[in-house]
């Protein structure tokens, strides 16, 4: 027992920072982390792009890529990091579940640059890119749209019929009567939204409708 506590000791105590180490390692985070930002600023899909977020993800790594360096260094060091990150808490919630993906990947970078490990860090965000690209621009089927019409209450059965001509799944979300008419927003899936327009703008009782493509939480 008394063996293996001195050497453990001793592998942190032989593992010696220096300066030209901890450059390369943050140099290699700064390449990583400006990759990731510039990802993340032109992949993703979100209509109202969070800056504050992009900066914070790729400011992580700096932070993750240092603490690992100490601890590879000293055992009490490691102790006592182990323990103050426990008491951490983050009450930011992250409402879209892309971005816990980029926090990951900057943990990713922090943790793989630490350990001096640049060829997995760079070949893992390299594969992660071309992922995302390939999902985000690849299509599978319809596209999910909300559509908010407005017309006669009499004539509700007529133009829900139309619409499942081009829909052929569709749920009527709510059902809203005024003394300008029936307000309706239905929920489908639509392949060719343009289409589906037209049929609308051809019945004579829709006063006024609104197409609108959406992604989960996303307003598209």
């Amino acid at each position: 027992m008394k063996n293996a506590i001195e050497n453990i000791v001793n592998s942190y105590s032989n593992a010696m920072l220096n300066s030209s180490v901890i450059l390369a390692v943050l140099f290699a985070v700064l390449l990583l982390a400006v990759y990731e930002f510039l990802v993340y600023r032109l992949v993703s899909h979100r209509a109202f792009y969070n800056r504050s977020f992009n900066i914070c993800v790729a400011v992580l790594p700096f932070f993750i890529s240092t603490i690992i360096l100490c601890l590879q260094s000293n055992i009490v060091i490691t102790l006592g990091t182990i323990g103050a990150l426990a008491i951490l808490r983050f009450r930011t919630a992250v409402k879209d579940p892309v971005d816990m993906l980029y926090l990951l990947w900057s943990v990713h970078i922090g943790i793989t640059c630490g350990c001096q490990l640049y060829e997995v860090a760079a070949l893992t965000s390299l594969v992660v890119t071309i992922v995302l690209i390939a999902l985000e621009y690849i299509s599978f089927g319809k596209k999910p749209f909300v559509m908010v019409l407005n017309c006669a209450p009499e004539d509700e059965k007529q133009i829900l019929q139309k619409i499942g001509e081009q829909a052929k799944r569709f749920r009527v979300k709510s059902r809203n009567f005024t003394d300008r008419g029936l307000d309706m927003v239905l929920e489908m899936s639509v392949r060719h939204p343009e289409k589906l327009s037209e049929a609308v703008r051809e019945e004579k009782s829709v006063r006024k409708f609104s197409v609108i493509e959406y992604d989960s939480d996303d307003i598209l």
